[in-house]
């Protein structure tokens, strides 16, 4: 799989941490910064990985910041976009399954550093069980057209 990352100044360490996990897991990444731990404006790297995810050129996304929040309000800005933010395994596992996300988002203030590589690997592992969320995901996409 192909992943779209991107990260603020505060999520800049778990990013590059991300693509080691990537590569050891076997996927490719498009690294969209940021590249150091000067301040940046999270919605330009957010949007950026977004338009990747919903343009197709991405499989899935996965973005960090400080707390998860804005770069994850900044990707469901975009159309086709669902991220939805974990901070442990269980909620990466239950955003695919539940919400079909297409997007992880991390906080480096949130996430036990110990736990990153299983909460990536749930996030890209996990199928999305369809049934009774179908309707719900149905909705998402009747709202983004209105």
């Amino acid at each position: 799989m192909k992943i779209a990352i991107a990260a603020d100044h505060a999520g800049f360490e778990f990013k590059e941490k991300i693509k080691q996990i990537l590569i050891k897991l076997g996927h490719e990444y498009i690294d969209l910064g940021t590249d150091s731990k000067e301040s940046v404006d999270y919605p330009d790297f957010g949007l950026a990985a977004a338009r990747k995810v919903a343009g197709g050129e991405a499989d899935y996304g996965i973005t960090v910041c400080w707390t998860g929040n804005g770069m994850n309000m900044v990707a469901n800005k975009v159309n086709g976009i669902r991220a939805g933010t974990a901070i442990n395994v269980e909620m990466a596992k239950l955003t695919r399954q539940h919400n079909d996300a297409n997007m992880l988002t991390l906080s480096q203030k949130f996430t036990p550093e110990d736990d990153l590589k299983k909460i990536v690997k749930a996030f890209l592992e996990t199928d999305f069980e369809g049934g009774r969320h179908v309707k719900r995901i149905k909705k998402i996409h009747a709202a983004e057209k209105a």
